[in-house]
């Protein structure tokens, strides 16, 4: 049995890039920790009032904020990571869904976390739960951390999970909102976990498990 997830708003509300402004304030300077916040603050309130893509601002701001680590290497990177599950994504976690998925392996599946978010923040998040992460790769040159190829989302996302897995379907996956559609497709059993509106309005047309509380239909 395969079990796909997707991470972010799926399995915790936190956010990429303000467990990595956390990691600064406490591990560089607070100084620089406040400006970035600032510094984000105008397109925060484009993107918060709908004037702007609220998932793509969010995966950029993401992929931008990896020029924070200064003088990279493969451990600092693994201890930024493990800080930004430890401090925002862990304590935020949605602890039902995060029980779905360890009751899932622990009935023998496999089960691998599926996100557009890079591939070092999903690891620690991941091995709390015993499963695999699936995520946009990145690499380190000249101490500077930075995305590989594109982000793994939307269609990208679910054929990355098709292809390292060698299948046509997954037999459960969890997503919630719209942009996860190719990805609950390609299950036997699909799962809007807290969605959006219209990942809401999708579910209920096709007859999809809804799990959480969601938007009202109007």
């Amino acid at each position: 049995m395969i079990v796909a997830s997707d991470l972010m708003g799926t399995l915790t509300t936190g956010s990429p890039f303000l467990g990595l402004v956390d990691w600064v304030k406490y591990n560089q300077s607070k100084v620089r920790a406040n400006l970035y916040m600032a510094a984000i603050m105008p397109s925060y309130l484009l993107a918060k009032n709908g004037l702007i893509d609220w998932q793509a601002w969010g995966q950029k701001l993401m992929v931008n904020s990896l020029a924070y680590i200064n003088n990279a290497d493969a451990q600092k990177l693994a201890d930024v990571s493990e800080w930004v599950v430890e401090h925002d994504f862990w304590k935020k976690r949605r602890e039902d869904v995060v029980a779905r998925l360890i009751k899932h392996r622990e009935h023998g599946a496999k089960v691998y976390i599926a996100s557009s978010v890079v591939e070092p923040f999903i690891e620690p998040f991941a091995k709390r739960i015993g499963a695999q992460s699936i995520g946009t790769p990145v690499e380190i040159v000249n101490g500077r951390v930075r995305m590989v190829g594109d982000l793994m989302a939307n269609e990208k996302k679910i054929e990355q999970v098709l292809s390292r897995l060698g299948v046509d379907r997954v037999d459960v996956a969890y997503g919630d909102t719209i942009l996860d559609v190719p990805l609950l497709e390609h299950a036997d059993h699909p799962v809007a976990v807290y969605p959006d509106a219209k990942l809401k309005a999708f579910a209920l047309n096709k007859g999809w498990e809804i799990m959480g509380d969601t938007p009202k239909i109007r």
